[in-house]
């Protein structure tokens, strides 16, 4: 299985400083592709954090400020939004057609950069989505279980005031005060490390696994936070995987004919499926998941849903986020192979120094 990824190289300076990059003359073709993979991916970062304005901050959505001119026909909403909200829904509207100024702009002023040194680009992009969403599993869960177990043996009070072991007993102010300040704690170490660390993450599944199954047989003792410690681990691990197994080829393929094309017909065959099956796939899972404030992702996010039992881990709305991590690596990751495929059907050459991604 491939665990992780090492890299002597600085991931967001590969691309930009090698001498080994082909510096040859975009046609206008290929412009055209670095534009459309560059603004799915910009629009996909871009729907998040608008759905964040939308159901964290109560700004008007885009559709609700379209609705209201009437444009393209849409039904006005049933209540008139001030001129406030008006000025907001205009700034989300406006901030999706900046991102797309703001790719054609990049593509224009870097007429010389390959359609594979963009897609290294954006692999380096997805490694560093979910090194940092690893180290913000790890870093939430034990946290999480450490402050769960001192509930459950009533041991909080020697460690906090009466004020914050009561926070840290409802399920938002625990994802406020110890959850989110750990998720930036893990996008700061994942700009510093190159290892998806893959390999401990799975030694720590099992460790978790092993712990319940001696504290149960030998000291029967079990708490409800055991469990949900190695699910949370559990689901990480597969989730997040997904796109560095793409990334190092390491998908088990099951295919008659695919084995026997030539690098043309494979470069075809994986372009349209691409365009077919994979980034759609992914455009679904985000939209019928956070269209609206009620859809199945959104919903435990905003509440910070936990499970039935109070003295388990306050995750599992986290658990939820990760369909969001896995979707948006993968949209990312299927964007670079997207362009490392065409530029196979424009035989374009290769990179002389990529960045490796062996197997351990």
């Amino acid at each position: 299985m491939n665990h992780s990824v090492t890299s002597n190289d600085d991931e967001f300076q590969e691309s930009g400083k090698s001498s080994s990059i082909p510096q040859t003359k975009n046609t206008l073709s290929d412009k055209f592709y670095r534009l459309f993979v560059g603004s799915i991916v910009a629009i996909t970062l871009l729907f998040l954090f608008n759905v964040y304005l939308t159901y964290w901050l109560k700004w008007p959505s885009m559709l609700e400020y379209l609705s209201q001119l009437q444009w393209f026909g849409m039904e006005p909403p049933r209540k008139s939004l001030s001129a406030e909200a008006m000025q907001l829904g205009w700034w989300q509207t406006l901030s999706y057609i900046a991102s797309i100024m703001a790719v054609a702009s990049f593509v224009a002023l870097t007429p010389n950069r390959g359609l594979r040194v963009d897609a290294q680009t954006l692999a380096s992009f997805a490694r560093y989505i979910i090194r940092a969403s690893f180290w913000a599993v790890l870093l939430v869960g034990l946290a999480d279980m450490v402050v769960s177990f001192l509930r459950v043996e009533d041991l909080l009070h020697h460690f906090v005031d009466d004020e914050t072991r009561k926070s840290l007993g409802r399920p938002t102010d625990r994802g406020v005060m110890l959850h989110y300040p750990l998720i930036v704690v893990g996008l700061v170490i994942g700009l510093f490390t190159r290892s998806l660390g893959f390999t401990w993450l799975a030694l720590l599944v099992v460790f978790a696994e092993l712990q319940i199954v001696i504290l149960r047989f030998i000291f029967s003792y079990e708490q409800a936070f055991m469990g949900d410690l190695v699910r949370f681990w559990y689901a990480a691990l597969f989730l997040f995987a997904s796109s560095h197994t793409l990334v190092s080829d390491g998908h088990v393929r099951v295919d008659v004919l695919y084995a026997g094309f030539s690098k043309r017909a494979k470069a075809w065959s994986n372009t349209i499926g691409l365009l077919l099956l994979g980034l759609p796939l992914c455009w679904i899972i985000l939209t019928m998941g956070m269209w609206g404030k009620g859809h199945s992702i959104n919903s435990p996010l905003i509440s910070f849903e936990i499970s039935q039992s109070g003295y388990g881990l306050y995750i599992k709305y986290m658990m939820v986020g990760y369909l969001v991590i896995f979707s948006v690596s993968m949209m990312v990751q299927f964007c670079s192979y997207l362009l490392n495929n065409i530029a196979d059907l424009r035989n374009e050459p290769e990179l002389e120094n990529p960045v490796q991604v062996p197997a351990h």
